[in-house]
């Protein structure tokens, strides 16, 4: 028997209902990548629509972005992983100059910083409360990120030696702070930022977003004791 070459770039896809969505997104991943798509729960077909647009499907059936983003960690194989958002407001394509400054070890994680491209695409009450972890994120760390968006790249091995814990809304902070702790290399670039299709499950309404900020907030009290150590 056998077997496909190993890819070294595998994309997480976290998904919650987002079958309007899924082809768009699908057909901006890279050639030679593969999409991930962790299925949150979905009841609108997502999975089935993602499997025949060539996907490789993970079920996570515990609600939670970080529950599915890290489903998405943990069935990767490739050296490198990328994570976006499944809901066509971030196109996977511009993960390319993330993965390729990984690639030459010029950092250790990649972050996109949200542009909107029109008032719609990012709500006022969302982006007030990214700010405002934006700062207390600078405040426990030093850094001085201007955003917490999906879109990043790292490589594999390293992220699960973070020991991630948070399976809610305070995934991607933690991250961020567990690899400030550890010493990594963080790069931020600029990402265009579309309305999203449909109504988004975490920082849509006020509600979420507080719930959102609420996560992210427990997540900068922790105390720099884990081991994880620097990729390089």
């Amino acid at each position: 028997m056998t077997f496909p070459p190993p890819r070294d770039v595998d994309v997480v896809l976290p998904c919650l209902n987002e079958a309007e969505a899924l082809p768009w997104v699908l057909a901006r991943i890279p050639d030679g990548w593969r999409a991930l798509v962790v299925d949150n729960g979905s009841t609108d077909g997502s999975a089935q629509i993602a499997r025949s647009l060539g996907a490789t499907v993970v079920h996570e059936p515990r609600r939670g972005f970080g529950a599915a983003c890290h489903a998405g960690l943990a069935a990767a194989l490739a050296d490198i992983v990328c994570f976006c958002d499944c809901d066509a407001s971030l196109d996977p394509s511009l993960l390319v100059r993330f993965v390729d400054e990984i690639r030459r070890h010029e950092a250790d994680l990649v972050l996109g910083r949200r542009r909107p491209q029109s008032r719609g695409a990012w709500p006022v009450h969302a982006r007030a409360g990214n700010l405002t972890l934006a700062r207390l994120l600078r405040r426990r760390t030093g850094l001085r990120l201007h955003d917490l968006g999906p879109l990043r790249a790292a490589r594999r091995e390293p992220l699960l030696a973070l020991g991630l814990t948070d399976r809610r809304s305070g995934y991607p902070l933690q991250m961020v702070v567990r690899a400030a702790d550890a010493g990594w290399r963080i790069a931020e670039y600029d990402v265009p930022y579309l309305p999203r299709s449909g109504v988004s499950k975490v920082t849509g309404t006020w509600r979420g977003t507080w719930q959102a900020v609420r996560d992210m907030s427990r997540v900068l009290q922790e105390t720099p004791a884990h081991e994880g150590g620097s990729p390089r």
